[in-house]
């Protein structure tokens, strides 16, 4: 891409971005479930959570993080563009207008992961042990904002981009329609 090409690519919006992360919804939750198959000879009919399988819970939950980033990575960084992204018309890039290196696909994960860990670890060290379901709704709810906020600042940034895009020096841009 020319650097005139690349001014000129619009930044992706927040309707697109949370379309497109809806659509990649369903080939992670695959992913997922195979992912989950080698620990089901290990669980003999138990959950997955460490009071019942002890340390196995633990490998099984850094096996299914590490699924849905090399899930974005291996994308960002073949074409720019995950499954809902293409669908989209979206391509995350650098500021060049290249394809992301591996460095940068994980920096960019370990933002949204920061982002995301007021929900997860509240969750799991706070909240999910209350007795009242309403309070630990709203904790929920409040444990996103973080996330949702660094996607809500595309409407205050000059440049159009959400705070995982600043942070790590990175843009996801919609591209043109092909002409027919």
């Amino acid at each position: 891409m020319s650097g005139d090409s690349v001014e000129a690519t619009p930044s992706a919006r927040v309707g697109r971005r949370f379309g497109a992360m809806l659509y990649d919804t369903l080939p992670v939750l695959a992913l997922l479930i195979v992912g989950t198959f080698p620990f089901l000879p290990f669980i003999e009919k138990k959950v997955l959570v460490p009071r019942e399988v002890g340390a196995l819970a633990y490998v099984y939950w850094v096996e299914q993080l590490l699924i849905v980033c090399l899930f974005f990575a291996y994308f960002w960084t073949r074409r720019g563009q995950t499954i809902g992204m293409l669908a989209w018309r979206l391509r995350v890039q650098r500021p060049d207008g290249s394809l992301l290196r591996w460095s940068d696909a994980i920096k960019r994960q370990a933002i949204v992961i920061a982002l995301l860990a007021p929900c997860m670890l509240g969750y799991w060290l706070v909240w999910g042990h209350w007795s009242d379901p309403g309070a630990r709704q709203v904790a929920i709810y409040l444990s996103l904002a973080p996330f949702v906020i660094a996607y809500l600042w595309l409407w205050l940034d000059p440049l159009k981009l959400a705070l995982p895009d600043r942070l790590s020096g990175t843009r996801v841009v919609v591209l043109p329609k092909k002409m027919q």
